[in-house]
């Protein structure tokens, strides 16, 4: 008998980039659904709305039958566990990022026994990408063409 594993890849997404998308696409292919969990972010400025940052995930991933995008709010094993989901799918660009994510697996395994973390190292084309730098980029007058997908492009026309 199989089951269906179902992974989460939570984040702002402030905003999606290649990278994430990069992400997404490895784990839909490894998993039999993605939820990319959108955090409300409440304690942090973001650019896009919740609803933006929801509508630019699904519009970037819409290729991805197999991927839906969802808003979050509160610890993500809570999260993962409403979804029925057993996995959370990370990102690793950097020995940074893996001390960091490293950390945040410990913890989620300690309230979390049931969930699993799973690391996924961005492909070398978009391991420069954040969406911090992205931002900053789009602030100053910069191209983010080749760092996020057309869809997010458009959007960062409508704002400032």
């Amino acid at each position: 008998m199989s089951r269906s594993v179902i992974a989460v890849y939570s984040g702002t997404f402030d905003p999606l980039t290649l990278g994430h998308e990069d992400v997404v696409r490895r784990a839909a292919a490894l998993f039999d659904t993605v939820v990319i969990a959108v955090a409300r972010a409440v304690h942090k400025k973001t650019l896009f709305s919740l609803d933006q940052r929801l509508q630019l995930a699904q519009a970037a991933l819409a290729d991805c039958p197999n991927v839906k995008a969802l808003p979050f709010d509160g610890l993500i094993v809570d999260f993962v566990k409403s979804q029925g989901a057993s996995v959370i799918v990370r990102g690793l660009r950097s020995v940074t990022d893996y001390d960091y994510e490293i950390q945040m697996a410990g913890m989620n395994r300690h309230l979390a026994p049931q969930v699993d973390t799973v690391f996924l190292h961005t492909s070398a084309n978009v391991q420069h990408i954040s969406s911090t730098l992205v931002r900053e980029i789009h602030k100053l007058g910069g191209d983010v063409s080749g760092l996020v997908s057309p869809s997010v492009q458009t959007a960062f026309k409508s704002v400032l």
